[in-house]
């Protein structure tokens, strides 16, 4: 394998809505590169960046994939990305090690509401972005349409540097503005195709038909690029338009600094036009020496976010300020991880960039975040899950290693004497969670280190036991995201599960103030039992939680045994008066009692104190409470009315409704009980026809509605029934 420097390098994240064809464009670049022979589907499995059984069962790409390829002594490196919105962070977090996104848009379906998500994305991260309009070959394109739509939705920067000849079934060629050429192709699939065509174009006169039209769209872009630099701006007026050279190098600064967005058109199922977009990757998208340097912390720096100073610190020059280290071999030797895959049979496979200096196999280097040494043995770069094994990899390049002791996904290893962290792709929260049981004991065994091997995968993923409930809990960006979890651990851990609704974390609390009454006597020969008190209980506002006062005087009560009373009160309230819930946000008071000089000790007064709170909570009108999410749903104009309509059949409370960032698209905040939320994620779907999403979080506690709580004390009583028997 050849080296490459930074100058000489692509790195792409190559991004869209689910169904644009990323993976099969993915697939025509690198059969028309030759780097690989014959293009391969995700629908037989031998798509090179769509391997996992999952994602060949599904029939969509789930995480991301990594190939590369050569082109003209550049190296391309592609990052194919999911587009369901289930795992579309998986794009987001692409974005960071790549120098230029490419929006994929279906030339049917035009514009969706992931278009706008990742667009979003590439914006959050100053990321070029270069649209490329897909499957223009398919029945029913209109190619220049969503052209159109794309301006209005994203600006006049959106500017087309080629048009497509035909359309549909009759697309066979595109025409390049730069350079005023046409090209024409044979489709692969096509019984007339030459063996060697590989997606290669013929250079055919500009059709005679289309002479105008292409003339009006290249002066339309030379102007575009012409408005950005007014030395250019003086030679568009002096001379009416610019040189092919000089508009080249200007589109190539207009493209990296974000000032033009441009748009291609291609077809990967035939492997029409995709040498043009090489063509135009080599010499138009930034390599990663062009780019602005990427913000990092010294690891001192961060010690605030649980990153603790080494011990041996004390001998090493830690910088403490912010820093944009360049990217060049020059620099000390610096990789972020921004994936990681858990292979049955190679282990741990750590997917790197190179921010700076040139890493070599058997480099010994520290993680920055760990704080343990790494060994960089059998550096490789990832052709799909193909490992090509290399010797050395420069600054701006991306590869892999495995075997690494203690490095996740997020982490940055480099020299010992120069630390620097670049902070990783913050990931949303989970939006659902579902209980998750072992099926068998075996299972039960295997289940722990099964799910933190799928977790160092996907860093969305979370796994954690409730507290309250005391069940262990599985957390993700959907449903499908907790089947497709399932699903990997059945086939590649072979550790079945079964899945259901968590638990309601209830609690219960009081409305009234009430005063009640222990007495705990008890003689059985020689010394006896006696405590008694006499208590007071009343409501705390949301969120107080529990209370205990001493108003004890006189001496009724000696003072070594009021703990013991509130340690009474405290165990009965921990298991609830109406469901078995724990009782929060109440205050007690003891303030009378009696005791005997012999038989009074403080099991006796712990017992007074359980019978004196339940007599209290006979009068004190005990309530349950459940959690309320907080709900920001986002949803695409036209549903959302069923949106908001479906809310306060959930016993839900819209708070508010705004257009996003996002054009076409509804963001709705609203308050809903937990228990309304549990199936929300799938019948969003529906109500959205996929195109919806949502995230929530903990709130607040509020009261049960009066017959809900009674169906829940109802089942209550039944299970314990149940269990008694």
């Amino acid at each position: 394998m050849k080296i490459y420097f930074g100058k000489d390098i692509r790195n792409l994240a190559i991004v869209g809505h689910s169904h644009s064809g990323k993976t099969t464009l993915v697939e025509a670049l690198l059969a028309t590169a030759g780097a690989i022979s014959t293009m391969g589907t995700v629908e037989d499995g031998t798509a090179v960046t769509a391997y996992e059984e999952e994602e060949i069962a599904r029939r969509t790409t789930l995480a991301n994939g990594v190939a590369f390829c050569e082109w003209n002594g550049v190296k391309l490196n592609l990052i194919d990305t999911p587009g369901f919105n289930m795992f579309v962070h998986e794009a987001r977090a692409a974005m960071l090690p790549v120098e230029a996104s490419v929006i994929v848009v279906d030339a049917v379906e035009g514009i969706q509401p992931i278009t706008q998500r990742v667009w979003s994305y590439a914006e959050e991260f100053n990321l070029p972005r270069i649209v490329v309009i897909h499957r223009v070959d398919r029945d029913h394109a209109q190619p220049l349409a969503v052209l159109d739509s794309l301006r209005a939705t994203f600006g006049r920067q959106v500017a087309a540097v080629a048009l497509p000849i035909g359309t549909d079934r009759s697309f066979r060629g595109i025409v390049d503005l730069v350079s005023m050429q046409a090209y024409e192709y044979v489709a692969d699939s096509s019984v007339n195709a030459p063996a060697n065509s590989k997606g290669r174009g013929k250079r055919i006169p500009i059709p005679q038909d289309m002479v105008q039209e292409a003339s009006a769209a290249h002066e339309a872009l030379v102007e575009l690029v012409a408005e950005g630099k007014d030395e250019l701006l003086e030679e568009f007026v002096n001379l009416g338009t610019l040189p092919e050279e000089h508009l080249a190098v200007a589109l190539h600064e207009a493209i990296r600094e974000d000032r033009i967005f441009p748009v291609l058109f291609a077809s990967g199922k035939n492997n029409i036009g995709t040498d043009h977009l090489l063509n135009f990757f080599h010499d138009y998208s930034p390599s990663p020496i062009e780019r602005e340097p990427v913000a990092a912390v010294s690891a001192v720096a961060a010690s605030g976010n649980g990153v603790a100073k080494p011990n041996h610190a004390a001998e090493v020059d830690w910088p403490l300020e912010m820093v944009h280290r360049p990217v060049a071999d020059t620099e000390p030797l610096s990789l972020y991880i921004f994936k990681t895959l858990s292979d049955p049979f190679a282990g741990q496979i750590s997917f790197f960039k190179v921010f700076s200096g040139c890493a070599h196999n058997n480099d010994a280097v520290l993680n920055y975040k760990q704080q343990s040494q790494e060994k960089l043995a059998h550096l490789s770069i990832m052709q799909g899950k193909h490992p090509v094994p290399v010797n050395e990899l420069h600054a701006g390049d991306l590869g892999a290693v495995a075997k690494l002791k203690n490095t996740h996904t997020g982490d940055t290893l480099g020299e010992s004497q120069h630390p620097l962290l670049f902070e990783p792709a913050q990931q949303p929260e989970p939006a659902i969670a579902f209980a998750i049981e072992p099926k068998t004991r075996a299972d039960e065994d295997k289940l722990s280190n099964a799910l933190h091997r799928i977790m160092e995968e996907d860093t969305l993923v979370r796994f954690y036991r409730d507290a309250q409930t005391h069940e262990f809990l599985i957390a993700g960006a959907g449903q499908q995201h907790i089947e497709v979890v399932v699903s990997k651990l059945r086939r590649r851990y072979h550790t079945e599960v079964t899945l259901k609704a968590p638990k309601i974390p209830y609690r219960e609390t009081v409305r009234a103030r009430a005063e009640g009454h222990g007495r705990h006597k008890k003689q059985s020969g020689g010394h006896g039992q006696f405590g008694d008190c006499k208590i007071r209980i009343e409501p705390l506002e949301r969120g107080a939680g529990f209370e205990f006062v001493n108003e004890i005087f006189g001496g009724a009560i000696p003072r070594n045994y009021v703990p013991a009373i509130e340690k009474g009160i405290r165990e009965t309230a921990e298991r609830g008066f109406l469901a078995g819930h724990p009782m929060v946000d109440f205050r007690v008071t003891v303030f009378d009692g009696s005791y005997h000089e012999v038989d009074s000790n403080e099991l006796s007064f712990r017992i007074a104190g359980r019978l004196a709170f339940r007599d209290c909570m006979e009068r004190a009108r005990p309530a349950l409470l459940e959690p309320i999410m907080r709900v920001n749903i986002n949803t695409p104009d036209g549903f959302a009315g069923a949106v908001m309509g479906d809310l306060p059949g959930r016993h839900g409370r819209v708070l508010g409704m705004e257009p996003t960032s996002s054009a076409g698209q509804t963001s709705i905040l609203a308050e809903v009980p937990m228990a309304e939320m549990l199936t929300y994620g799938s019948e969003l779907t529906a109500m959205t026809q996929g195109q919806g999403s949502f995230h929530m979080e903990m709130d607040h506690y509020d009261f049960v509605l009066p017959q809900t709580q009674e169906k829940i004390i109802a089942a209550a009583r039944l299970h314990s029934a149940v269990a008694v028997e």
